[in-house]
């Protein structure tokens, strides 16, 4: 079994917004992804989608979002983007998603030797620059969250399981420093962390070794449109 992780797909069957206006990177941007996954996946390995899967506002208007990645191999692994207006309740999620989709929110499924858990994070303090005073309780209820999920994934754990945490927002600023964010993923020795909401016009590494845990940033317009192997 192979993991792969992309991003940020912006779907919008129902909800036409085209995203070639954000540049050329997107012109033609499903295409290849889904030729790369294509080529890449087989039906035995995961696929982690780390937010903003579809713009739909409604529940039910993703349905042909959907659709379009049912077919494609693997068992495809959804967490919530600052984008999902339509991700209500996880229960309604979980009893709509189409065979071979698994949604996650703040716990976490175990697939073989490897424990996927996640959430979706919130924009971070930046030394100087801290948060308005909504932010910080949004920011400070996603660290309880994370926590959440990581112990919810330690539970899971036996002896040679790997642990996975799929964020949507990035663990670090552009600084890559040390934060409360990190600190929680070395505290319950997280093994890789996959994330996005970063685009092109914004840089980072797209992959660190930090402290121990390897990140992937995977927003599909920065990785070039291509399925990135993590496993």
């Amino acid at each position: 079994m192979k993991i792969f992780a992309i991003s940020d797909l912006h779907l919008s069957v129902n909800n036409p917004k085209p995203m070639d206006i954000f540049g050329p990177t997107w012109e033609g941007y499903l295409e290849k992804i889904f030729e790369d996954w294509k080529a890449k996946v087989s039906d035995e390995d995961l696929v982690l989608l780390s937010g903003d899967f579809s713009w739909a506002m409604k529940l039910e208007e993703t349905k042909e979002d959907f659709e379009m990645l049912k077919d494609l191999p693997g068992k495809k692994i959804i967490i919530r983007g600052n984008h999902d207006y339509w991700w209500k309740s996880i229960s309604a999620v979980r009893d709509f998603l189409p065979e071979n989709f698994y949604a996650i929110q703040n716990d976490a499924l175990k697939f073989g030797n490897y424990i996927i858990c996640g959430t979706r994070l919130w924009n971070l303090p930046d030394g100087d620059k801290p948060l308005s005073e909504e932010n910080e309780k949004i920011y400070r209820r996603e660290l309880i969250r994370l926590e959440m999920t990581l112990q919810t994934a330690n539970s899971l754990k036996e002896a040679g399981d790997k642990i996975v945490c799929m964020l949507h927002y990035p663990p670090y600023t552009f600084k890559e420093e040390d934060n409360e964010v990190t600190a929680l993923l070395e505290k319950y020795s997280v093994d890789t962390v996959v994330y996005g909401h970063i685009h092109a016009y914004c840089k980072q590494n797209l992959v660190l070794d930090k402290n121990g845990v390897k990140y992937y940033l995977t927003s599909c317009d920065i990785v070039d449109n291509q399925m990135i192997e993590i496993v």
